[in-house]
């Protein structure tokens, strides 16, 4: 019997990275005809006069700032469930940021809670993508998590290091309540997008192109990005090779922080970026578009647009180096990252959790620059100690093409593993999986209690034992 899917999350057009995630999943759970009959969505959003509006597969609207909302959505998705010969499956898609309490305040809610509450006593099936795991949570965040998995049938996460501090005394989950799925990628068959020809429609002819995109903000450390790749100009080209690469930043800011604090942080942000332009002695502009810009008179471009799917697509092939500087070390998930390895390539990235673990390995990493065991890409250091790591990493890819092509087909063979199918078919097999779990009838075989000490009951289940 097929399974109707219900996501609870942002979904487009919301403008959100977690939203992109749920189209992506629920695109590729589509695509399997026998183990899905329908794909629903519960919309977070923030209620915006004007917003676009939603389109199939979102039936439900939350409003994120009313409680109300929250509880009559969950009412309807039980009463839909009830109606349905399929049995459902929920998914909630957890961020802090979606959550906010009674009052407003931002990440101090329960309400994934409650839903997966109500969802366990309707006897739903309920899993939570967590999309951020967090080292030192304070009482409130750890209680969210801990909820979650008491409540829910399991906790899904993109990344192997995040079941590693989930299971340790921070949280104190039990291992059989979590799950390792890849985040999905959208690219990952190379002959589909020529390179040259994608550089010569988006106007860039033979550059060497270094990108780096998404939804911007102070976290996204770009002012490291922008110094590195100044210094490597000045240490390494000539005035005449300058006008061979360019460094392309595309994408603009979240409509609320550029509102927030009256609009204090954006400035704020925009007087940094500033800032790091003229420490690096770069260049620039922005701009609308990229055809027509004379790239001959800049190094740096800023392509100050939303990114829509075909465009990020083009950029994706058309990138010869992707440079990823955050400075949230703690980041388990980054679409950005995963499309890179999907689309093969080259990546310098700072080591947050998501790119240490796709570059490097699920092990502490050593200081300064690395290159990573499997060659999938380059690690530096966040922050400062980063901008003269970024100018030598940059050096040697610019200058080593037989290396960087390398890396490209590393990071290309990883890419293909993390397709969305096999991302949605993983999703699929451990649905079934748990409901199997569930259905386990006690009359297959005797279940017996202690009644005699033993001292073989020292023996206690270690990782190392699995």
């Amino acid at each position: 019997m097929p399974y109707n899917i219900r996501i609870v999350s942002t979904y487009v057009p919301r403008r959100c990275g977690i939203a992109t995630f749920s189209k992506n999943l629920a695109t590729a759970l589509s695509n399997f005809t026998s183990e899905v009959g329908h794909i629903r969505v519960a919309a977070i959003d923030i209620g915006n006069p004007g917003a676009p509006g939603y389109d199939i597969p979102v039936d439900l609207v939350i409003e994120q700032y009313n409680p109300k909302s929250w509880l009559d959505t969950t009412q309807h998705i039980i009463t839909r469930a009830k109606e349905s010969a399929n049995p459902t499956i929920v998914l909630l898609q957890h961020e802090y940021g979606l959550d906010p309490d009674k009052q407003g305040n931002d990440g101090k809610g329960t309400n994934y809670v409650e839903m997966a509450r109500a969802f366990t006593k309707a006897k739903l099936a309920t899993l939570a993508y967590l999309h951020t795991v967090l080292d030192n949570p304070d009482e409130h965040q750890k209680q969210v998590i801990q909820e979650l998995a008491k409540t829910c049938d399991g906790l899904i996460v993109t990344t192997e290091s995040a079941i590693d501090i989930l299971e340790s005394d921070v949280y104190g989950i039990k291992h059989d309540k979590l799950k390792h799925i890849d985040h999905g990628v959208r690219m990952h068959n190379l002959s589909q997008y020529d390179r040259q020809a994608l550089k010569k429609e988006l106007g860039l002819d033979s550059r060497f192109f270094v990108t780096s995109m998404g939804l911007l903000g102070p976290d996204k450390g770009l002012e490291y990005g922008i110094r590195g790749y100044g210094k490597f100009l000045e240490e390494s080209f000539t005035a005449q090779q300058r006008k061979d690469i360019v460094y392309l930043i595309a994408g603009q800011c979240h409509p609320v922080f550029v509102k927030a604090e009256g609009g204090k942080l954006y400035r704020q942000f925009q007087e940094s970026i500033a800032r790091a332009l003229d420490k690096a002695k770069v260049k620039w502009c922005k701009v609308k578009q990229l055809p027509g810009t004379n790239f001959d008179e800049y190094d740096v471009l800023f392509l100050d647009t939303y990114i829509d799917e075909p465009t990020l697509l083009k950029l994706y092939g058309a990138t010869n180096v992707m440079l990823l500087p955050y400075l949230n070390m703690q980041q388990i998930s980054s679409g950005i990252l995963a499309d890179s390895m999907g689309a093969g390539r080259a990546v310098i990235a700072t080591k947050f959790r998501y790119a240490q673990e796709l570059i490097y390995l699920n092990k502490q990493c050593p200081p300064g620059l690395v290159m990573g065991r499997y060659v999938r890409g380059i690690l530096v250091d966040p922050g400062e100690p980063g901008v003269e790591q970024i100018a030598a990493a940059l050096d040697y890819l610019v200058f080593n093409k037989s290396r960087r092509l390398f890396m490209e087909k590393q990071a290309h063979q990883r890419g293909y593993q993390m397709s969305w199918n096999n991302t949605a078919w993983a999703l699929l097999q451990h649905i079934n999986f748990l409901r199997e779990e569930q259905e386990i009838k006690t009359g297959r075989g005797i279940i017996f209690t202690r009644e005699k000490p033993s001292k073989y009951d020292s023996i206690k289940h270690t990782k190392n034992a699995e």
